[in-house]
Protein backbone atom coordinates (compact mmCIF):
# COMPACT_ATOMS: atom_id res chain seq x y z
CA UNK A 1 0.00 0.00 0.00
CA UNK A 2 1.30 3.75 -0.48
CA UNK A 3 0.22 6.68 1.39
CA UNK A 4 1.05 10.37 0.74
CA UNK A 5 2.69 11.98 3.77
CA UNK A 6 2.47 16.11 2.98
CA UNK A 7 4.31 16.65 6.26
CA UNK A 8 7.27 14.40 5.56
CA UNK A 9 9.96 16.92 4.25
CA UNK A 10 13.57 15.21 5.41
CA UNK A 11 15.20 11.80 6.60
CA UNK A 12 14.31 12.30 10.07
CA UNK A 13 10.78 12.57 9.23
CA UNK A 14 11.19 9.46 7.34
CA UNK A 15 12.37 7.71 10.02
CA UNK A 16 9.85 8.79 12.45
CA UNK A 17 6.83 7.85 10.17
CA UNK A 18 8.75 4.40 9.92
CA UNK A 19 9.07 4.02 13.61
CA UNK A 20 5.28 4.91 13.35
CA UNK A 21 4.42 1.89 10.89
CA UNK A 22 6.93 -0.44 12.53
CA UNK A 23 5.19 0.10 15.62
CA UNK A 24 1.79 -1.18 14.45
CA UNK A 25 3.63 -3.98 11.92
CA UNK A 26 7.67 -4.84 13.59
CA UNK A 27 7.91 -7.03 10.70
CA UNK A 28 6.49 -4.26 7.90
CA UNK A 29 8.67 -3.07 5.09
CA UNK A 30 8.88 0.38 4.54
CA UNK A 31 10.43 2.92 1.59
CA UNK A 32 10.20 6.29 2.42
CA UNK A 33 10.47 8.81 0.22
CA UNK A 34 10.72 12.56 1.56
CA UNK A 35 11.43 13.96 -1.70
CA UNK A 36 7.99 12.76 -2.93
CA UNK A 37 6.48 12.89 0.25
CA UNK A 38 5.40 9.06 0.02
CA UNK A 39 5.89 5.73 1.91
CA UNK A 40 5.13 2.55 0.49
CA UNK A 41 4.58 -0.28 3.02
CA UNK A 42 4.50 -4.46 2.60
CA UNK A 43 2.45 -4.83 5.87
CA UNK A 44 -0.50 -7.30 7.04
CA UNK A 45 -2.01 -4.49 8.98
CA UNK A 46 -4.68 -2.68 7.61
CA UNK A 47 -4.46 0.69 5.73
CA UNK A 48 -6.75 2.13 8.66
CA UNK A 49 -4.30 1.09 11.17
CA UNK A 50 -1.82 2.33 9.13
CA UNK A 51 -2.89 5.70 8.46
CA UNK A 52 -3.90 6.06 12.49
CA UNK A 53 -0.52 5.52 13.45
CA UNK A 54 0.72 7.69 10.97
CA UNK A 55 -1.70 10.48 12.19
CA UNK A 56 -1.11 9.69 15.86
CA UNK A 57 2.96 10.09 15.02
CA UNK A 58 1.84 13.89 13.89
CA UNK A 59 2.21 12.62 10.26
CA UNK A 60 -1.43 12.40 8.49
CA UNK A 61 -1.74 10.15 5.67
CA UNK A 62 -3.70 9.62 2.76
CA UNK A 63 -4.01 6.67 0.70
CA UNK A 64 -2.82 6.48 -2.99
Amino acid sequence: MRFHVGNMTCGGCARSVTKAVERVDPKARVNADPVTRTIAVETGASAAAISKALADAGYPASAL
